[in-house]
């Protein structure tokens, strides 16, 4: 039984610490590659979208929140 313990524990130290080194550099390469520029771009933009409204009623928005939760 220890045998197996100790083995186990071997393995992931080593192989389980390569791995999680590969995954984080795989995450890295994806998210820095060539094209993904524009995709984060607009993920970066999405909270400004629609900037150019102005915002609702404060009081139809309230009213609207209040039926909303009854």
């Amino acid at each position: 039984m220890e045998d197996t313990y100790t083995l186990l524990q071997v393995i992931a130290r080593s192989w389980g610490a390569l791995f999680m080194l590969l995954v984080f550099l795989g995450v890295v390469v994806f998210t820095l590659r060539p094209g993904s520029r524009k995709v984060h771009r607009d993920t970066a933009n999405i909270p400004f979208r629609h900037d150019d409204r102005p915002a609702g009623d404060s009081q139809a928005a309230n009213a609207q929140f209040e039926e909303a939760r009854q």
